[in-house]
């Protein structure tokens, strides 16, 4: 009879599990997304190559770094080649408050740092198809979230969210995210432009199990208005190595690594 009673307590258990976690709602879907643990800093190697409709592409080498200092975390990338944009630097910072990210870029040419205002925020970043607001943390509560469905996409088991921006200024009108049910991981997210017509795809195509963290190391962005796609790619990760916290200022912008 005991066994029979723990046998039971056991299948309550794990169906009242599996309904709490059926029931959990699009924000809270993006919130675990959002808050998933990445570890205290990070150090990488970034490729970073990009495609025109024409099939011809340009390959930049970045070394980048980040770190988290608890009400803010801040990240910094160095391109390295090829020549024109050697020595390049960008800089981001983003709150845990609802503060909007600080951005910062250094052109070598008119050497000086140049603040990147909320305006440009839509610009596109050197060429690529990433905007300054992609590179940047999107706020929780920028948005309104709701859990669409769940489907199953390259194998794995997937919430698919909708997020629709509660600026009607925003650049996307809204997006809709695949996340991995199993680790909270992005699988996928479409972008849709303000007439809600489909504007970007980025796909995650490799993810990693880094120092015990999980790690996007091959990704895409492809702008399927103009056929031109953005891949990168990460190598050389390292995790909690103790970044120092002096790397992320203008100063370091243009003296470089």
């Amino acid at each position: 009879m005991r066994t029979l009673k723990l046998v039971v307590v056991a299948i309550i258990f794990l169906a009242t599990g599996f309904s709490a976690n059926a029931q959990l709602t699009g924000t809270q879907i993006i919130d675990k997304t959002y808050n998933r643990a990445t570890g205290e800093d990070q150090t990488s190697t970034l490729k970073m190559t990009l495609t025109n409709k024409q099939g011809k592409q340009r390959i930049r080498t970045i070394k980048q770094f980040s770190k988290d200092f608890g009400d803010v975390e801040k990240s910094i990338m160095f391109f390295q080649s090829p020549a024109d944009v050697k020595n390049t630097s960008f800089m981001n910072w983003s709150y845990d408050s609802d503060k909007s990210d600080d951005q910062w870029i250094y052109l070598p040419a008119l050497k000086r740092v140049k603040r990147i205002s909320s305006d440009s925020k839509s610009d596109y970043f050197m060429g690529s198809d990433f905007t300054y607001d992609d590179l940047g943390d999107r706020k929780l509560n920028a948005d309104n979230h709701k859990l669409l469905r769940e489907e199953i996409i390259n194998g794995k088991a997937c919430y698919v969210v909708e997020s629709i921006s509660k600026d009607e200024d925003y650049m996307y009108s809204k997006t809709i995210t695949w996340i991995d049910k199993s680790n909270f991981v992005g699988v996928k997210k479409e972008f849709y432009d303000e007439v809600e017509e489909l504007l970007k795809i980025l796909t995650i195509k490799k993810v990693e199990e880094i120092s015990g963290f999980y790690v996007i190391t091959n990704s895409e962005m492809k702008n399927v208005q103009k056929n031109h796609k953005t891949t990168m790619i990460l190598s050389g990760v390292k995790v909690n190595t103790g970044v120092s916290a002096s790397k992320f200022s203008e100063r370091i912008m243009t003296r470089g690594i």
